[in-house]
This record gives structure tokens, sequence and C-alpha cells, in this order.
């Protein structure tokens, strides 16, 4: 919370990154990011905190480069479109409409591989996101689990069924000499003893 709290002037006077800079803001605010240390940047990149949050993999995503035409590229269907802008031809600052999910380090590489980072934090992002339909995770153990109780309820008493059946016209048939089985029972052509009643 002290931390919060000393960065709060930061946010309203729109911090700048740094090799080391970390930023805080909510949902709606601009942040600025800067290429600081970096003598002639040539891409940006973002790597999010909580990728899993938003259907993402791990690792680090273009979403700026310079060009010839001093006009900045930036790729499409991105994350950040029509929420990014540079201030500057040469990509060194660049202004941010911060929304959830934003969260993560964003880094300037320079045209001789060196690079500045800065951490962005957006309040309201966390490591264990969950559907917002679902106030105790994925809704597909909650039905495949009785599902799977009255599946092997079912299954034990067709199976206790069957071993009764069976043991009582086993019985039947070792006690009683029979051409043909009796109701509800199996013929049998050999008559021979259930293995609990051998000797």
């Amino acid at each position: 919370m002290v931390l919060v709290l000393q960065l709060l002037p930061l946010l309203l006077s729109k911090a700048h990154g740094d090799p080391g800079a970390s930023l805080v803001g909510s949902p709606g605010d601009r942040v600025n990011l800067s290429c600081i240390g970096v003598s002639h940047p040539i891409r940006w990149t973002w790597a999010p905190s909580f990728p899993a949050c938003k259907g993402l993999t791990k690792g680090r995503r273009p979403i700026l480069w310079a060009s010839s035409s001093g006009i900045p590229t930036v790729p499409p269907f991105q994350r950040f479109t029509g929420r990014l802008r540079s201030l500057d031809p040469g990509i060194r600052r660049l202004e941010l409409l911060l929304s959830a999910g934003d969260s993560g380090t964003f880094f300037c590489k320079g045209r001789y591989e060196n690079e500045s980072r800065t951490v962005l934090h957006v309040l309201g992002d966390k490591a264990q996101c969950r559907d917002p339909g679902s106030k105790h995770g994925s809704k597909h153990p909650q039905v495949l689990i009785p599902l799977l109780g009255a599946g092997l309820v079912l299954g034990l008493g067709a199976l206790g069924a069957v071993w009764w059946l069976r043991r009582a016209c086993t019985t039947r048939t070792w006690t009683m000499w029979l051409s043909g089985g009796p109701g509800g029972c199996p013929k049998w052509s050999l008559v021979i003893p259930p293995p609990s009643m051998q000797l």
C-alpha cells in the first residue's frame, strides 16, 4: 500500500519508464512509456504478467516498431490497437490508454541489442483469474463429478445383481440334478460345484 501511495504522484504526472521503472495505473488511465538509455530504438515488445487470464501464451510479443517512412508500424490484431500511440517519430516515447489485462513488462529494444524495460501493473489484474460466471473455477467438474458418481452406483448395482443371480443359479444347480436350468437360470451341461463349495 505504501508503495502504491509513493507511486501515485508519478501516475498523476504521467511518469516515464526507464531501464528499471515500475508504473501502476487503473483502467482508463493514460501512461507514458519511455525508452531511456537506448540510442536508436527500433521496436517495442510486451510480455504479459498474467497471460492465462487473457488466453495468451507466455513470452514477448511485438507491439510497435520503427519504419523507414517515419510512421511507426503496429502489427494487426494486437491488443493495444487504438490505445497505443507514439509521441515522436523515433518511437522513443509511447502513450498507452490502460485496460484490464495490460499488466506486464514493456521492452524497448535498440538497434545494437540494448534495451530498457518498464514494468506496468494495472490495478485489478490478478494471477488467479477466474471466469466471471463462476465463483469456483470451471463449471465442467461440477457437472462431471455427479455424472461419474451416478454411473459408478448404477454399475455397482448391476454387478451386484448379476453376482447374486449367478450365485443363486450355481447353488441350485449343484444341489439339484437338472436337465434344464431352473427358472431364470442358464442350462448347464455339466454340474460342477462352485469353487467355494469344493473340498
